[in-house]
Formats: structure tokens, sequence, C-alpha cells
């Protein structure tokens, strides 16, 4: 008898098609619109492997109703929407997908940062709202990139692909991790500072580092206050590494110049957010790894993931101890 799999969104039919060779695939076919709760309890009950997305959280009181479940793949690097200690405790398997949308990511990052710097969205607006009626020295005027200082807070892979892009703009390079990467330096001309110094010598802050109980409100009120009144603060790591409220006050009270944010704190964001009223904030629904080949190979490794796993081999990108002997 085969294993029994839930898929919790629509994803393309080759990869359905792939994991159906070895197990019973169920799948709630509606792309745009998330699992309802009551009905992935009811389901999770039967299945011994769960194929899911960032949007769905595995906590324990879920994990405690699937008596069978042996691997919890995530389509996404971050796996804070899963409780990845009962999981373990359990024995079952949570992977991830990293590595695959590195560098799509970083070129969101970098995209997010030239909109907010430039002002793109707010001067696409203008332009279509009608409002363009003559050439004004002032008139949307922005902040330069070219030559100006970044500072990186948190040097993984896709910290590391940020750098890299930096260097077509001449742009000096800060940044922060819990430990140095002299290698990086070496490579890109990269200097490791304290986050103090990173946060007030900077004029793009920019945060790419995982969601972890240490980096939570990582950025708040006190950190705002020391960077420059002309700076600017881009996330695409998670949306509780940087204090909303917070954000929104220094925004409106010009402690600093404007954000760029893919993420949120809560996901999807309500329509009525104090962000998403404000005209210096270019704001992403979470699109950081939304390429088409990207969310494809992404798709592919969770279902290889998965595979492996319900075949009692090691996954790829396990993220939990568990015991193969």
């Amino acid at each position: 008898m085969k294993p029994k799999v839930l898929i919790t969104r629509k994803i393309a039919e080759p990869i359905i098609e792939k994991i159906q060779e070895y197990a019973d695939v169920d799948v709630w076919d509606q792309e745009d619109v998330q699992i309802p709760r009551d009905i992935l309890e009811n389901k999770i009950s039967e299945i011994d492997g769960l194929f899911c997305l960032i949007t769905e959280s595995i906590d324990a009181s879920l994990i405690d109703k699937a008596p069978n479940l042996k691997v919890i793949s995530n389509m996404a690097v971050g796996y804070n929407n899963i409780d990845v200690d009962t999981a373990t405790k359990k024995g079952i398997m949570v992977t991830n997908t990293p590595e695959v949308l590195t560098e799509t990511t970083a070129d969101l990052t970098f995209a997010l940062l030239m909109a907010t710097a430039r002002r793109l969205v707010e001067a696409s607006d203008f332009l279509r709202d009608g409002k363009w009626e003559t050439w004004s020295p002032n008139l949307l005027t922005g902040q330069d990139i070219y030559g100006a200082t970044i500072g990186i807070i948190g040097m993984g892979r896709i910290g590391e692909a940020v750098a890299r892009r930096t260097k077509g703009f001449n742009m000096n390079l800060l940044y922060h991790n819990r430990s140095r990467k002299p290698d990086v330096e070496q490579e890109l001309g990269t200097t490791y500072v304290s986050m103090e110094t990173l946060l007030s010598e900077s004029d793009f802050v920019v945060v790419i580092t995982p969601y972890t109980a240490e980096t939570k409100n990582l950025i708040t009120a006190e950190q705002l206050k020391l960077m420059k009144k002309n700076a600017i603060l881009i996330n695409t790591a998670r949306g509780g590494i940087v204090n909303e409220a917070d954000l929104y006050e220094a925004l409106v009270n010009g402690v600093i110049w404007g954000a760029g944010l893919d993420v949120f704190e809560k996901e999807p964001v309500p329509a009525d957010h104090p962000l998403l009223t404000l005209p210096n904030v270019v704001t992403l629904p979470h699109i950081g790894s939304a390429s088409i080949a990207t969310r494809m190979k992404m798709a592919e490794l969770a279902a290889e993931n998965l595979i492996l796993a319900l075949k009692g081999e090691k996954p790829k990108h396990l993220v939990n101890k568990i015991d193969f002997s």
C-alpha cells in the first residue's frame, strides 16, 4: 500500500505526478486560497507525508493529530511555521528548500532597494493618476545608490548574493553577522562591524537574517534612532525581525527616510495596515523567490525531500536531527 500525502496548495502538475509514483496524493487545489485549518486538521490524521508552504502553521496541536506522519516537507527556506521540536520528538522529519532561491531573492532585494530609493512606485502612481503637469527640480527626488554605503544584517547565502550585487554600484559594504566571514571579506571587500556601527554609518540597511528567537524584534525604535535621517531600511527576511509599530513611527516622524518591505509579521498583511498608508514605503506581498524557474525548482526539491523521507532515506535538506540507524 502506498503512503498517503497531502499537498496544501496547487502546484505544477509534473511535480504532483512525480509524487504520485510513490504515494497516494491529496491536493488542496485552490491555488490562491489557503487550506482552511479545520480541513487541514481533518486530513492530517490520515497522512504519512505533508507537502506544505510557509502559510500553514504546523504547530504542536496539529502534529499531535498526525499519528502516521513521517515527514513535513516545507516549500521554503524558512521553517518557523513548523514546530520543529515537537516534530523531532515524534521522529518526524522536517525539510526545507534552501540554495535554489538564493539568486532570485537577492535580485528582488536589490530591486526593492532601488525602487524605494528612487521612489518608483510613487512615481508610477503619480503618472497614472494624471498628476504629471510639468518638470520640476524637486519632483519625486530620491536617494543615490551608486557610491552609497550599504549595511547587510545577515551574511548567509542570500546576504552574500546581495553583497555581490553592490559591486556594480561601487557601494561601500558593511556587514554584521553572528560570526565573521573572512573569506567573504576578502572576496567582496566588505567590512565586519558591530550592529551599532552598521546602523549609524549605512545609507541602506538590508535585513536578510533568519528569523529566530534571537532575531525577533532585532530592529526596534532603539535601533532605528541610530540610523541616518536619509537612510532606507530594506527587509526581505521575515516580518517579525523588524518591529512594525516602531518602524511606522520612525517613518512618520522622519527618523529614517524610507523603507522597502517584502515581508510582514502577519501575512497576508491586512489592507488597513498602517505601513501601507505611507508614501515612503514600498510594500510587496512576500515575492522574494517569485520567479517562474525558482518556484519550480523549490517545488521539485520539496517533492524530492518528501519522496526520500517516505522511502526511509535521509532527505537532501533535513533541518532536524532524526536517527536513521
